[in-house]
């Protein structure tokens, strides 16, 4: 539960501008670390990803992305939780990303790290914009 609101804070603290207690800093550092160490993924090409606005076909950075659904407890046996993602989301937020992620659902994939790439893909393509990857 800390982790998804962490998450959630982590993505528009970023697109605010505004500034992170410590402890929240420590628990999406450790959160973005555990991914990265079990995905294995360049964190270069979670960089490039966010200024390009695009996301690369790339296996590693696949799983990396299902990491951060799976241990945020809102992608569970190969299914996005459309519910559990917005419980999350901010009042004052939710007008700007409710719309694309009810539209984009849980999108299909052959394994759980496909399922959670393919629906950040569409998050990605629908909203540009409000689109945050750690």
């Amino acid at each position: 539960m800390k982790k998804i609101v962490a998450l959630v804070c982590l993505c528009l603290a970023i697109r605010q501008g505004k500034t992170m207690s410590d402890e929240m800093k420590e628990v999406l550092q450790t959160l973005h670390d555990t991914c990265v160490a079990e995905s294995g993924v360049d964190p270069s090409l979670i960089g490039k990803t966010m200024a390009e606005k695009k996301l690369p076909e790339d296996d590693k950075l696949k799983c990396y992305i299902k990491c951060l659904q799976a241990e945020t407890g809102t992608l569970e046996g190969g299914v996005m939780d459309v519910e559990g993602v917005l419980s999350f989301v901010p009042e004052d937020v939710k007008p700007k990303v409710e719309a694309t992620i009810r539209k984009c659902g849980s999108k299909p994939g052959a394994n759980d790290c496909e399922v959670a790439y393919n629906t950040h893909a569409c998050w990605l393509a629908d909203n540009p914009d409000n689109y945050m990857l750690f």
